[in-house]
């Protein structure tokens, strides 16, 4: 050491100093708003408004109905659910259809790559709210109604046109905005 002063060009200035930790403790900041408020991952789908795909499934089960667009274009709404026996929000959801079924509203179900067996069993433990299924084996009806996934919901006016798409279980705490939805598809 030379015992001279340093100068002022080669002091690093004070907020250089303190640069590197506001740059992490940024990015920190960034992750938590990230974690709190994540971005929106359901997949909505592009048939809201258009007529329901065509389609004509055989029964799920030996001894009922099947499903097909056809019988969507009665003149009442209805409500389709697509499920699965191997689904477990379908099992917390059960509840809310059979609520909805007892009030009157027309319940169809798409079963998604089920076995009979399975999908008997679902029924008999969680409620068969359905007046129809259709078992879509190889899911090419899911596919054709832009679902993201098991379980999904969509209302349907009396001229088969989708309405509305539920993504996810059916809560009770929604079961009045399921029911106003199928209200506006009557007008």
């Amino acid at each position: 050491m030379t015992g001279e002063p340093e100068s002022a060009a080669n002091k690093p200035s004070r907020w250089m100093i303190w640069l590197p930790l506001a740059l992490f403790l940024g990015f920190i900041a960034l992750v938590m708003i990230g974690l709190y408020r994540p971005a929106p991952r359901d997949v909505a789908s592009t048939l809201i408004g258009k007529p329901m795909p065509e389609f004509d499934l055989p029964p799920g089960l030996p001894g009922r109905p099947g499903l097909a667009s056809a019988d969507l274009k009665g003149g009442e709404p209805h409500l389709v659910n697509v499920f699965a026996s191997w689904c477990l929000p379908c099992r917390v959801e059960a509840p809310q259809l059979e609520r909805l079924a007892a009030m009157g509203v027309p319940v169809e179900g798409i079963s998604v790559r089920d076995r009979t067996e399975d999908l008997k069993q679902f029924l008999a433990r969680y409620g068969d709210p359905f007046q129809r299924i259709g078992a879509d084996d190889d899911g090419q009806v899911q596919l054709a109604l832009g679902s993201s996934g098991v379980p999904e919901t969509y209302v349907i006016d009396g001229k088969g046109v989708i309405r509305y798409q539920h993504i996810g279980e059916i809560r009770a705490e929604q079961i009045p905005m399921i029911l106003e939805k199928l209200e506006e598809a009557r007008r």
